[in-house]
C-alpha cells in the first residue's frame, strides 16, 4: 500500500511504501548556507516525525548545493544534526536551485515505522 501526506496537484510532502517514507526536498530561509541548512533540517525532523521516524532511521541523504564552495559550512551544520552512528547513505552535488536566493535542498529517505 502507498501512503501519500500532504499530497498537492504537483507532489507530496511523504510518500511511504513498505516501511520506507520518501520526503520530499527541503529549502530553508536564511542569509548563509549555514542558516538555509539548520531550516531546513528542522523541516526534515518535522516531516520525519510525521512520518513515523526519526533521525536515527534515515537510509539516504541527497544534498544539492547552489554552490560547492558552501559545501564545508553546510557540513558543518549537517555533521551537529546527524545522530552520532547514525549517518545515512549521502550524496552531494551542485545544481541551480528553483530560487536563485537558495543555497541548499535536502531530500531524505528514511525507515518508518509501521
Amino acid at each position: 500500500m502507498i501512503e501519500r501526506i500532504n499530497t498537492n496537484q504537483r507532489m507530496s510532502k511523504i510518500v511511504k511504501h513498505n516501511g520506507v517514507a520518501f520526503l520530499c526536498g527541503q529549502v530553508g530561509e536564511g542569509a548563509t548556507v549555514a542558516e538555509q541548512t539548520r531550516e531546513c533540517l528542522s523541516r526534515v525532523d518535522a516531516l520525519l516525525d510525521k512520518a513515523g521516524s526519526s533521525r536515527e532511521q534515515m537510509l539516504q541523504a541527497i544534498v544539492w548545493l547552489s554552490d560547492m564552495a558552501d559545501f564545508g559550512e553546510m557540513n558543518d551544520v549537517w555533521d551537529s544534526w546527524v545522530p552520532a552512528g547514525h549517518a545515512p547513505a549521502c550524496a552531494c552535488g551542485e545544481a541551480k536551485l528553483a530560487r536563485p536566493d537558495l543555497k541548499v535542498e535536502i531530500i531524505i529517505t528514511a525507515a518508518c515505522n509501521a
